[in-house]
Formats: C-alpha cells, structure tokens, sequence
C-alpha cells in the first residue's frame, strides 16, 4: 500500500498492513526557509521534497483548502491600511462598514480588533454572507491531487462552525461571553447566519471529489464550554456529519486546546476521527484518557505532543511516547504531531520517530509472516 492508500483507509476502517506517519512541518519549514535558517541538508529542498526525504506522509490541506473558492459580490469591498505593528482591515458594503485591526510579529498575526461588535457590525456581516458566491475549483483540485500524488489522501478543512467562528474570528471570546450574558439575541442571530451562510459551502464539498472533510475548528474547552459545545456545536456537527457520511465522505475534527471536559462527546458527535487532541504535560489529558474517551469507535489523528520535538524533552521521553501512543491506538491510528512542529523544533526528531514506525511496521508484517 502507498501512503495514500493507508491514509484512506483508515478512514474506512479496512485493514491496513502498516502505521502511517504523517507529520505537520509546515510551520517549521515556511519559518525557517523565509529567514535561511533551514539546516543545509534541506536548504534548497522544497516542502515536498523534505517529507519524501524524511520518509513519511502529509497532512496536505494547505494544498486542497483552496480549492473551496469564495468571492464576495462586486459592492463588498475591503481595504488594508498599514500601521506600525499592524494593520487596519476595512470591509464597504451597502449596508455599512465593518473595520478590524490586527498586530503581526515574526511568528504570528493577532486579533486586536475583532470586526463584530454591535447589531450593525452583525448587519454588515449577513449582507457580505449572504450576496458571497461559493464553489469548488475541480480543475485546480486535478492539479494538486496530482501533485501530492501517492504521499496522502486530500484533505481540506471547512470554515470553523458556529461558535467556534464566533469566539476566534468574528467577536473574540470576551465579548462572546458578554454577549452570552447582556444579548442572547444577537449571539443567536450570529449563530443561525453562520449555519444558514456556511450551507453553500458544504454543498460544494459535497458535491466534490474529496473524500476526507476536516472540520477545522481549535476546540479548546477553556473558551467552549460543554454547555456551549452541546447547545450549539454538538447539533451542528451531527448534521454536518450526516450529510458528508451520506456523500459517502469522512470526517474529522480538530481538537488542539485543553479538551478532558469536552472528550465525553468524541462518540456522539459523528466524527470518524479527532485530530489533533494534545496530551499531558502539553495538553490536559493522558493517552489512557484520550484512549477510553475514542475507543474503538472514534481514531485518532496525532497524538505526540509537539514540544516533545523541541530540545526541551529528552529523546527517550518522545520515544516512550511514542510506543505508548502505538500500544494503545495502533493499527487504526495516523500518527502525527498534535498539532505541528515549532519553528525551533528538531527535524531530526521526525527521523527517530520514523525509524520507531518502521520497526513496528517490520515487527507486525513479520508476524504475519509466521503465522
């Protein structure tokens, strides 16, 4: 089997012959190679080039993200002003102006500003949804399937759902909970335009040739609740999931904050994976947790927490990982980092890791052999 072939089938649960081993390097590769600080054996290599190199899988949505292609009608318009340490963003429409500030530094960009604020802010917002037209580039798809090739199945992520949208791109997690307290009206007007609005856009990935659907949503239980998640994101997912399953896609979601008090819904949501979930000492969760929450109903995707690639950690503690991780999840696992690599990470690590999947993969197929 090729990478792409295990990619899908775990999904599928059909049995695969090995463990696959799929990385997120993005943010170490792209930080290092803009400041020339990629080590020489990778130094004119290109990001493809660098995981064939290293022997293992993509998570390739940066490469398939953009072919849900959206464009706002022609009387929405948007303007950026620069400004020392940042930078002012400002969206015209006809029924009003929505400004948003951010702060940007070598590593990041930051909300200062969040764009709603008021009941017209909200207003401004329903007209630039609801007059936005979406589809799904086939033709660039074609071209980037047949670039990642065998090395993954594509994958690509939709806009995140409701609340989570909410408390990180729209209204900022402060004012989300004054808003929870002083107007509960509006929250919910917020909440039915996101649902109504984001329907084209799962119509066209419906309709599409992907076969794995990623909701990419930064759950982090310290700003959503289990109250939130129930009332609103719970529905949300079981009737996303519904419809891609019908399609016959599948699904994960991506949980990458503290998460023990929202795990006891990884079986009731209709996910077929979590991606993402960070155990202890960087997350809030043990692998036994993460284990009896999934267990065989739900994989996992991930799993190694990222600073175990950082210096920090001692390499005999990423390894202990590691075989713990495969003890408890393996063969319906896609090992990863949970979520991706720092831009001071050790790539090498990747490599020891690598070398540990390969001798599981060895060890299994011999006992095969034998039996």
């Amino acid at each position: 089997m090729t990478f792409r072939d295990r990619h899908l089938r775990v999904f599928r649960r059909e049995p695969v012959d090995r463990i696959l081993w799929q990385p997120r390097i993005e943010h170490w590769y792209g930080y290092n190679k803009a400041r020339g600080t990629l080590p020489e054996r990778y130094r004119d290599m290109e990001l493809l080039d660098v995981y064939d190199d290293l022997g293992c899988s993509i998570r390739p949505y940066h490469y398939f993200n953009e072919c849900i292609r959206i464009q706002n009608a022609d009387d929405v318009t948007n303007e950026m002003i620069p400004e020392p340490g940042g930078y002012t963003w400002i969206t015209r429409t006809p029924a009003g102006t929505m400004t948003e500030r951010h702060t940007t530094s070598d590593l990041a960009t930051h909300t200062a500003e969040y764009p709603v604020k008021t009941a017209k802010d909200v207003d401004v917002l329903e007209y630039i949804l609801r007059t936005r037209k979406v589809w799904f580039d086939h033709d660039l798809f074609r071209q980037r399937d047949e670039l990642i090739g065998d090395r993954a199945e594509p994958m690509l992520f939709l806009p995140r759902v409701n609340m989570q949208r909410i408390l990180i791109e729209i209204v900022g997690w402060q004012e989300t909970a004054y808003m929870l307290a002083d107007d509960r009206p509006l929250l919910e007007r917020l909440v039915r335009l996101i649902n109504e609005t984001d329907e084209p856009v799962l119509e066209a990935v419906l309709r599409s040739p992907m076969n794995i659907i990623n909701f990419g949503d930064n759950i982090h239980c310290s700003t959503l609740s289990p109250a939130l998640y129930e009332e609103y994101v719970l529905p949300a997912y079981i009737e996303r999931c519904n419809k891609l399953h019908q399609a016959g896609k599948f699904v994960s979601s991506h949980w990458d904050g503290d998460v023990k008090a929202l795990l006891k819904y990884a079986k009731t949501s209709g996910l077929d994976g979590i991606e993402a979930i960070t155990p202890q000492p960087q997350g809030d969760v043990t692998l036994d947790e993460v284990k009896d929450a999934l267990g065989d109903e739900v994989f996992l995707l991930d799993g190694i927490p990222a600073i175990y690639f950082d210096e920090t950690f001692s390499v005999e503690v990423l390894e202990e990982c590691t075989r713990r991780l495969i003890e408890l999840f393996a063969p319906r696992l896609v090992l990863g980092i949970s979520d991706e690599m720092s831009s001071m990470g050790d790539i090498e690590r990747i490599r020891i890791v690598g070398r540990m999947v390969d001798d599981y993969n060895a060890s299994v197929a011999e006992s095969r052999m034998n039996s």
